[in-house]
């Protein structure tokens, strides 16, 4: 089995989103064993594993990120969509902007304390495209 879709997160404000659920709900059943590669197209926000279960955690990774790529640095040139454009940017490129989840009996191989998560690093979004491509049988 071979499947690809496309398809959109809902639109967020800034931080650390769980997404695992509005994920799994763009998806069809799973194979009993296999590959999930998800791609997010777009150079602001990224996608991430982790924590799932404490929300102190995505509020201390927004605040971690924010004060390491910090907004209207005097050497940032690329500033003509904003403040938090060339941040977005470079927090992106910190995280990436795909992850490799195995599928096990038709659900996926995570920790029991793992999530998928929306870095959205931008103030505003209307939403992100997600490219899903599962390879099983």
């Amino acid at each position: 089995m071979i499947f690809q879709k496309e398809f959109n997160l809902s639109g967020r404000g800034r931080g650390f989103h769980l997404v695992t659920d509005e994920i799994l709900r763009n998806l069809p059943s799973l194979p009993k064993i296999g590959m999930l590669f998800l791609f997010i197209k777009h150079t602001s926000a990224a996608l991430l594993i982790n924590e799932n279960a404490d929300p102190d955690v995505q509020t201390d990774l927004n605040a971690i990120f924010d004060r390491l790529v910090k907004e209207r640095e005097p050497y940032y040139r690329h500033t003509c969509e904003g403040d938090d454009d060339m941040p977005a940017h470079a927090k992106s490129a910190i995280i990436g902007s795909n992850l490799t989840i195995p599928v096990t009996n038709g659900r996926l191989n995570m920790g029991i304390w793992q999530g998928i998560y929306l870095c959205e690093f931008r103030n505003r979004s209307s939403g992100r495209r997600i490219v899903a491509t599962v390879i099983g049988e």
